[in-house]
């Protein structure tokens, strides 16, 4: 199934596509029409994570009924990221061939000066051991056909051509085997990043902070396709457009570390839980940092990755204190 959380007249609403993705079926408002009751695990997406294969299992049944009153063509609704605020956001880096171009072209454009930071050369073997990754702002997540807000410190604004899970069984200590047990489904990531602060802070040994930090810079979406529609999330086509035209392109085989990895080291003595996103990093050819090619204010970004649909967001560039509106 392709779930989604749209804006309803009465405020977000979670829904199932029907099978030519043109139909978003209203799941609370079908099951009243179809049973004369509510149903609590269609709150909304936390809530159907939390019901797990019962909660699956009505949804599977609302969409074979395809309640007419509950119908809507996706083009007259606003998709809003699939989990609005998620429990936790973690993004990896397991792209080996993201991380050497990018570091060849800091190297290249010397762009981190004579402040350090990432240059050719080989990975540290740590990379290549455990799978590594930061936590983001869960509170600064948007969804497709929304507009990113450039932040105002920044002259150089990147894309992030991405995919990841949502985690819809909490667990500790899980082993490899077990890993994909815990996987709700799979949605696109674009990691905008604010590139100029993000050179200027990682000498700090800390990790990217205001290069990522910052209102509505993690888009996800447009959907979360369950494990059952996807059969083998390692052999996906990843292309990124940027106005239309192609700027890169990638594939999910060549993942260092598998979400089953990431699921296995994030659990050890820690607890995982309902409604985590783990992000994979960004696919070789799949940022501008990788060919120094930067976007403009009014950029519209679309990622899009094989079986998951398309991402599409807008770009611009504001003063301090001015707010933007929304793509339509």
């Amino acid at each position: 199934m392709k779930l989604v959380t749209f804006e309803g007249a009465d405020g977000s609403r979670i829904g199932v596509l029907s099978p030519d993705t043109k139909q978003v079926i209203d799941l609370a408002k079908a099951f009243g029409h179809m049973y004369g009751a509510p149903y609590t695990g269609f709150f909304d997406m936390l809530a159907l994570m939390r019901a797990g294969e019962r909660g699956l299992d009505m949804a599977r049944k609302v969409l074979e009924h395809q309640v007419a009153e509950a119908m809507y063509p996706v083009s007259s609704v606003r998709l809003q990221a699939p989990v609005p605020v998620p429990t936790q956001l973690r993004d990896f880096s397991v792209f080996e061939k993201h991380l050497l171009q990018c570091g060849e072209t800091v190297s290249r454009l010397n762009m981190t000066g004579n402040s350090g930071g990432p240059n050719a050369g080989p990975l540290p073997q740590v990379w290549y051991e455990q799978p590594l990754y930061y936590k983001g702002n869960r509170f600064s997540v948007i969804g497709t056909d929304t507009d990113v807000q450039w932040p105002a410190y920044s002259n150089l604004m990147d894309y992030e051509l991405e995919f990841g899970v949502f985690i819809g069984v909490s667990g500790r200590d899980i082993p490899r085997s077990r890993a994909s047990r815990h996987i709700f489904g799979y949605s696109i990531y674009n990691d905008f990043s604010a590139r100029d602060a993000q050179l200027r802070e990682m000498p700090g040994l800390l990790g990217p902070a205001k290069g990522k930090d910052f209102d509505k810079g993690n888009a996800i979406g447009p959907w979360i396709v369950t494990p059952d529609e996807l059969p083998d999330p390692y052999a996906l086509e990843m292309v990124v457009r940027v106005n239309g035209e192609e700027r890169g392109r990638g594939h999910s085989s060549a993942m260092q570390h598998r979400f089953d990895a990431m699921i296995e080291h994030v659990s050890a003595s820690e607890t995982l839980h309902v409604g985590e996103f783990l992000g994979s990093g960004t696919v070789g050819n799949g940022c501008g940092l990788e060919i120094g090619r930067f976007l403009e204010n009014g950029d519209v970004v679309e990622l899009e990755v094989q079986g998951l649909g398309v991402l599409r967001n807008r770009v611009l560039q504001t003063t301090p204190g001015s707010s933007t509106a929304s793509a339509q």
